[in-house]
């Protein structure tokens, strides 16, 4: 007999980022386990919950970007590059209560007691020399540290393999592990950033190589991906758009979104200005 208090295991998939997500979370709230979690305040319903592995096709396959991820076109550039080139490296600052850890520092110069370990450089190489390898991975999860935050890592490994296309050209697979998200809030960013990465490893292999490397599919794991009770009715709002819209309607190609992009990118120059001036000067 199987136990009612198995949490369940959801699987989607999707030939595009926008719609493996909203697969995904349509999937998390029909299917979801309704149980409590550690940020939940008094009234609060339980959330929705299971564990979800997500696959995404062809992750730069139009259109790419969701409407309904509840967070602006410039927040979703500026995330990226906070993950990807680590423009927010310098927020970490344990001590003062700041951010422990970003992604990009985790991934890009991970930190032991003697040095710093570029995981990414690595996988890189690795790969380069041995494209089937099994070992090019990275992760992000310090065991010393990360335990008694209020925040830990969600993200815990990346791992890369390559394979032959029907061309016989180089693919790039990536997997993610995830220890816990929120898959309304969080994981559209979260793979819109982390495929970015892939298309990053993609271009610095083939550079190494001097043979073209394409970006393959991108599966994504997570223990405990949920919706919380505490923004169900902000939820709301997606279920109509997915109900009243067609899939067009309710997605973006990455040619529109460019111009808010741009002003993503904009406002990280002039944040790094603003802090390259207040550092010069006496």
């Amino acid at each position: 007999m199987i136990s009612t208090g198995n949490i369940p295991v959801i699987s989607v998939r999707g030939k595009t980022l926008a719609e493996a997500w909203e697969k995904a979370v349509l999937e998390t709230w029909n299917k979801g386990l309704k149980i409590k979690t550690e940020y939940d305040k008094k009234d609060d319903p339980p959330s929705r919950d299971c564990t979800m592995i997500m696959v995404v096709d062809e992750p730069f396959s139009e259109p790419r970007i969701h409407r309904a991820f509840p967070a602006g076109l410039e927040e979703l550039e500026v995330y990226r590059q906070e993950v990807v080139e680590g423009v927010h490296d310098h927020w970490i600052s344990p001590k003062e209560g700041k951010w422990t850890y970003t992604y990009h520092k985790r991934l890009f110069g991970y930190e032991t007691e003697n040095t710093e370990i570029n995981q990414i450089d690595y996988i890189v190489n690795k790969l380069a020399q041995t494209p089937y390898s099994r070992r090019a991975q990275a992760i992000t999860w310090n065991p010393k540290t990360d335990p008694p935050t209020y925040d830990p890592p969600c993200l815990q490994r990346c791992w890369f393999r390559l394979s032959k296309g029907e061309h016989k050209e180089l693919v790039l697979n990536m997997n993610t592990h995830w220890r816990s998200r929120d898959g309304f809030k969080a994981a559209f960013m979260n793979i819109f950033a982390l495929t970015d990465l892939q298309k990053l490893v993609a271009a610095r292999i083939s550079k190494k190589i001097h043979e073209q490397v394409v970006v393959g599919r991108y599966a994504d794991i997570t223990d405990s991906f949920h919706i919380y009770g505490s923004y169900f009715e902000q939820f709301q709002d997606f279920l109509n758009t997915v109900k009243n819209r067609s899939f067009q309607d309710r997605t973006w190609t990455s040619e529109f979104c460019e111009p808010f992009f741009e002003e993503g990118r904009k406002r990280i120059k002039e944040e790094q200005d603003k802090k390259q001036s207040a550092g010069g000067r006496t």
